[in-house]
C-alpha cells in the first residue's frame, strides 16, 4: 500500500525568512508507520521547493498513491484542501487524508467547504493513522470508519466525529525518519547549516488566551533526555545538522529534564557539533538564573521569549503569568550568559495606538534584546481569546491568519498604519542595531550570528518577502494608505462550524454557572464551619485527653 505525504505550498513572509524549515510532522508520522510494517511512504514538500498545482498533479499521477496524507495549520488550509482536490483528480481511488491542528479543531468547516476530503485525523496523528491505515490495508474502510478514534468524516449529509482518542502516553515509543526528508534544502539562513526540530515534549500547563497548543496537545508529557539525545546525534552524525530548534512551546517546563538533556549533549560532545535554539517562557529564565552559562555550555545559543506585550494590560489579557520587570530582567540574564535573546510582541489588538506601538519599540530598545519581533495578533478560531473578540473579528480569510497580516483592525488605526507603524520599529531597531551594536560586539560566534540575522533581514526584505509587503503593496510610509491585503471576502464561518461553536459555548457558560455556585456553596459552608464551634468532648474513659501517640 503506497502512502504518499504532501506539505502543503503555502508562504507568508514570517518565519521563513530565517530558511526553509524542515516539516517534522511527516518524519513522526513515517517514522510510526515504519514500525507499523508500511514502508511504501513518499513525501512530496511542495512549500520548500514552491511546487505548483500542475507539478503536483504530474507527481500524484506518477506515485499513483492509495492514500494522500497532508498536515495544516491554519494559514494553510485552503493551499492542503486545493492539493487533496488535485489528488481527486488525479487518482481517486486514493483515500484522502487531512490532519493538522485546524482540521482537528474546525472539521465541520473543513468538511463542509472541501468535501473531498474523505477523513481528518483530530488530534496527534501517530497512533490514530496507524490505525486508519490498518483498516485500510485490511480492508476494513470504510466499514469500520465508526469504530477508529480520533476521526471526522462526512456520512451522506451528516458530518461524524468519532470519540477523541488518548494522547499519546508513550513518546519515547515514536521513532522519527529523519530520512524521509531531502537535508539538502533544509538551511538556516543565519548560520549557513543544516536546521532541524525536532521535539522534547508535547503539551503545556498554561493556558495563554492566543494560543491553542495547550488544548492541541491537552496533557503535559515529556520524553527520555537520552532518547532525545540519540536523536540529535543521529540528525547530526546522518544528515549533517548544524543548528535545531526544539520544537516545544516551552522546553524548560520541566527543569529536571532538560538539565539532563543539556548533560548529555555535553557528555558526548554533541554541544561542539551543533548548536540550538528554544523557545521558552522569561519565569523559567529567571528561575534558571544560575544555570543559564551551564545551558550555553551544552550549545544553547538562542532563546526566543514570548515577552508578548511592553504594557502589563495586554499581559493580564493574554493570561501571560508574567510581568514587564521580569522580562526586561529575563533578557538581562541571558545576555549576560551569552545567549543571544529574542523578543517577541504582539500588536494589532483593539486597543493598539500609535502610542503603543512607539511604547513597544521603547521597551525593545530599553531591554536591549539581540533581535525583536513585532507579531500581528492572529485571533486563531479555536482560542479562548477568539470566542471573546469574535463580534470584533471582519476578516475570516484563513489564508491571511499568519501573524504578519493585520486580521484585526484597532479602533485608533487603519491596518495600513498599524502594519506601517511595525514596519517602523523593525527600520528603526535593526538600523541601530546594525550601525552601532552587530558589527563591533563581541567577536567569533556572537558576531558571525549576528551578522547572519542581519543578512536574512536584508535578504527578505530586498525580495519583498518580508511580512507580505511585495504583495501587500507596502513601499514605505507614503503608500500606508494604499495597502491591499486581498482579503477573500467570499470566505466565511461555515453555518455548522458556526453551530457547534456555539453549542460548545453554551455547554461552557453552563460548566461556569456550576462551578460558581459550587464555589459559593463550599464558601458559604466554609463560613458556616468557621461561625461553629466544636463541643468538648470526653476521652474513652471519661477523660478530655486522648491517647498519647507512644501508647
Amino acid at each position: 500500500m503506497r502512502i504518499v505525504f504532501v506539505h502543503p505550498n503555502y508562504h507568508s513572509g514570517g518565519a521563513e525568512i530565517a530558511g526553509n524549515w524542515p516539516p517534522a510532522w511527516v518524519a513522526y508520522l513515517t517514522g510510526h508507520l515504519r514500525r507499523a510494517g508500511f514502508n511504501d511512504i513518499h513525501f512530496i514538500d511542495a512549500m520548500t521547493h514552491h511546487i505548483g498545482p500542475e507539478e503536483l498533479r504530474a507527481r500524484l499521477k506518477a506515485l499513483k498513491p492509495d492514500v494522500v496524507g497532508l498536515t495544516a495549520i491554519t494559514p494553510a488550509i485552503y493551499e492542503a484542501e486545493e492539493a487533496l482536490r488535485i489528488a481527486q483528480e488525479v487518482c481517486p481511488d486514493a483515500l484522502r487524508v487531512l490532519g493538522g491542528i485546524h482540521a482537528t479543531f474546525m472539521f465541520r468547516q473543513v468538511l463542509e467547504e472541501a468535501p473531498w476530503v474523505d477523513v481528518i485525523v483530530r488530534g496527534e496523528g501517530e497512533e490514530i493513522l496507524v490505525a486508519l491505515m490498518e483498516a485500510v490495508r485490511d480492508g476494513r474502510w470504510p466499514a469500520d470508519r465508526r469504530r477508529i478514534k480520533g476521526l471526522a468524516f462526512r456520512d451522506g449529509d451528516e458530518i461524524v466525529a468519532t470519540q477523541a482518542a488518548s494522547t499519546v502516553k508513550d513518546l519515547d515509543a515514536i521513532d522519527p525518519d529523519w530520512s524521509i526528508l531531502d537535508w539538502s534544502k533544509y538551511i538556516y539562513v543565519p548560520l549557513g547549516v543544516k536546521v532541524a526540530i525536532p521535539n522534547m515534549a508535547r503539551g503545556c500547563p498554561f493556558t495563554c488566551s492566543f494560543c491553542s497548543q495547550w488544548k492541541f496537545w491537552r496533557d503535559y508529557r515529556v520524553r527520555d533526555p537520552k532518547k532525545v539525545a540519540d536523536e540529535i546525534e543521529r540528525l547530526v552524525t546522518d544528515h549533517g545538522v548544524g543548528f535545531f530548534i526544539l520544537a516545544d512551546e516551552e522546553p524548560t517546563i520541566n527543569k529536571k529534564k532538560f538539565v539532563e538533556f543539556c548533560q548529555e549533549l555535553i557528555d558526548r560532545g554533541l554541544n561542539k557539533r551543533v548548536t540550538w535554539g528554544i523557545n521558552t517562557r522569561v519565569t523559567d529564565i529567571y528561575r534558571d538564573r544560575d544555570l543559564l552559562k551551564f545551558y550555553r555550555e551544552a550549545g544553547l545559543v538562542h532563546v526566543s521569549l514570548g515577552t508578548e506585550a511592553a504594557a502589563q494590560l495586554k499581559l493580564d489579557m493574554f493570561n501571560k503569568e508574567t510581568t514587564v520587570a521580569e522580562n526586561k530582567e529575563a533578557i538581562r540574564l541571558l545576555r549576560e550568559a551569552d545567549i543571544f535573546v529574542e523578543a517577541q510582541f504582539i500588536v494589532g489588538l483593539d486597543n493598539e495606538t500609535k502610542e503603543t506601538l512607539e511604547e513597544t519599540f521603547q521597551m525593545a530598545w530599553d531591554w536591549q534584546p539581540d533581535l525583536a519581533n513585532w507579531s500581528m495578533y492572529t485571533p486563531w478560531p479555536f482560542t479562548p481569546l477568539f470566542q471573546e473578540i469574535r463580534d470584533q473579528v471582519e476578516v475570516f480569510d484563513y489564508s491571511k491568519y499568519n501573524f504578519v497580516t493585520p486580521i484585526m483592525k484597532p479602533a485608533a488605526l487603519t491596518r495600513g498604519e498599524l502594519l506601517d507603524g511595525v514596519m517602523k520599529n523593525y527600520r528603526r531597531f535593526y538600523m541601530r542595531k546594525a550601525l552601532f551594536h552587530y558589527p563591533w560586539r563581541g567577536t567569533g560566534f556572537r558576531r558571525r550570528y549576528l551578522l547572519g540575522c542581519l543578512k536574512a533581514f536584508l535578504k527578505a526584505g530586498v525580495g519583498r518577502t518580508f511580512y507580505d509587503l511585495g504583495k501587500a503593496g507596502y513601499w514605505g510610509p507614503q503608500t500606508k494608505g494604499k495597502v491591499d491585503f486581498h482579503f477573500d471576502e467570499t470566505r466565511t464561518i461555515a453555518d455548522a462550524q458556526m453551530a457547534d461553536w456555539e453549542a460548545s459555548a453554551d455547554r461552557a457558560a453552563k460548566a461556569a454557572e456550576r462551578r460558581a455556585a459550587v464555589k459559593a456553596q463550599m464558601a458559604e459552608r466554609a463560613e458556616e464551619r468557621r461561625a461553629f464551634k466544636m463541643p468538648e468532648v470526653a476521652a474513652c474513659g471519661g477523660g478530655k485527653e486522648q491517647m498519647g501517640e507512644e501508647a
